[in-house]
């Protein structure tokens, strides 16, 4: 294997990282270390990504991908990402969030001298929610709008809040989860068999040991960056008052609306059967749906049709916001994801661990660890195990053992390491609502999922 590829690759990652921890616009050292990967891979004659439709010249194609990337981006995961945004900054003029915050505070206000003992109870919760509603960004900024205000007014600090946000994302478990449905496959098992067998005993001890460590870990970083500037801030959007004294009393009523999309992802998920016939419902149409009835409450308060129509003015403000921050990160982290693929630097990963001359657990221990490394260089759970899980039936072949000795610790480590990737859509987007930097919360999850994954591999090759 030519290794001239996934050094220059490397190189690249460690001075773009060195770049970003340096405070250098990460919009440009993503786009631009990507592009000039893509064009060392096409120089190289390396496998250069296919653009769907070709300009007709290879060099223009690679500007051709970002376009590509933009649409896919948009259509999808952006557009969901956008109407959360848009919602939150609706929910939040209307005073939808202050009526949460003032009718969550009295109830919870005996954490007021725990707050952060209140803070990891959100993580185990956090993990039943994901697994109805299995996009990592889009629970995310759910919890952003219903969880985060409340333990900020508790006493909460906004990195740990956002740190105990991204750690409900850690485990890609459940029927819905696109790496639940391909792990289950290699293993020739049922997914719901794979989830209840497999997945949930040892995710059940796993979540446990992620709560206790956030616990201590949080508590030691608080304490030790006790300062006013750090933890009294109380904002969702870093121009913006958390709780704005001006917003207009609302009735108490008010508090469900930041609940509605959680609520509606529940009832209409494919985990219950509450109707004869099934009703899926994704994220946005959910999201949608719930600025409707938002906007029926208002009218009914103000009795006023055309302050209502005004009023969603915001609602698409706040998707222009998060496509500006967010949604253009997420985008610019995808080239330089296809950059680090085209040079090879996923497939002299694969290389090495089979190579590697272990027995058949070292193995199995490096491809784990493979793929929780490579979640945190691409961002992406579902891409590193999608190109690592196919070689887990090819190797159990080899060494004659079931392929669900690889499976289970790849498919937990893969969405644990998405959590402890600045680049990782979820990162980017609780991190921008939280006014926060990706690499402050990175440096949060790096003890709590250094622990896990020593546990995972003790848990599952031990035990």
């Amino acid at each position: 294997m030519n290794f001239l590829g996934p050094i220059l690759g490397l190189l690249i990652l460690c001075y773009s990282v060195l770049l970003i921890v340096r405070k250098v616009n990460p919009y440009a050292v993503l786009l631009f270390s990507g592009l000039v990967m893509l064009l060392l891979a096409w120089c190289l004659e390396l496998n250069v990504p296919v653009v769907k439709k070709t300009t007709g010249s290879q060099l223009l194609d690679f500007f051709r991908l970002i376009k590509e990337a933009f649409a896919k981006t948009n259509a999808g995961v952006g557009l969901m990402i956008m109407s959360i945004g848009g919602f939150v900054a609706y929910i939040k003029h209307i005073g939808a969030s202050s009526a949460l915050v003032n009718l969550a505070i009295k109830p919870l206000s005996l954490f007021k001298k725990k707050p952060q003992l209140l803070a990891v109870m959100v993580i185990p919760i956090g993990q039943l929610l994901f697994i109805c509603i299995p996009s990592a960004a889009g629970l995310g900024l759910l919890l952003m709008a219903s969880v985060f205000p409340i333990l900020i007014k508790l006493g909460v600090s906004r990195i740990s809040a956002a740190s105990v946000i991204t750690a409900c994302t850690a485990f890609g478990i459940g029927p819905a989860s696109a790496i639940t449905t391909q792990a289950s496959e290699i293993v020739s098992q049922p997914v719901i068999s794979y989830f209840i067998e497999s997945q949930i005993p040892l995710v059940y001890i796993l979540s446990m040991i992620l709560t206790v460590s956030y616990y201590f870990v949080n508590s030691y970083f608080d304490k030790k960056k006790a300062s006013s500037s750090y933890i009294q801030d109380e904002i969702l959007f870093s121009d913006e008052q958390m709780l704005d004294e001006s917003v207009e009393k609302v009735p108490k009523l008010y508090a469900l609306i930041p609940v509605l999309p959680l609520l509606f992802l529940i009832v209409f998920s494919n985990l219950f059967d509450f109707f004869n016939d099934p009703i899926l419902l994704d994220t946005t149409t959910s999201m949608f749906m719930s600025l409707i009835i938002a906007m029926l409450f208002e009218l009914v308060r103000t009795k006023s049709i055309l302050h209502v129509f005004d009023s969603l003015t915001v609602f698409w403000h706040g998707m222009g916001n998060i496509f500006k921050t967010v949604v253009t990160l997420i985008i610019v982290a995808d080239v330089f994801s296809k950059g680090l693929i085209a040079l090879g630097v996923i497939d002299a990963l694969v290389f090495a661990s089979q190579n590697i001359g272990f027995g058949v657990i070292g193995i199995a221990v490096i491809m784990t660890l493979l793929i929780f490394v490579s979640s945190i260089i691409m961002g992406s759970g579902n891409a590193s195990f999608f190109a690592f899980a196919p070689l887990s039936s090819k190797i159990s072949e080899t060494y004659e053992v079931s392929s669900s000795l690889f499976v289970l610790p790849m498919n937990l480590s893969a969405s644990m390491g998405r959590t402890v990737s600045p680049i990782s859509g979820v990162l980017i987007a609780v991190s921008e609502l939280a006014g926060i930097s990706p690499i402050d919360i990175v440096k949060r999850n790096a003890i709590p999922f250094g622990i896990n994954i020593f546990m995972l591999l003790i848990l599952h090759f031990v035990l």
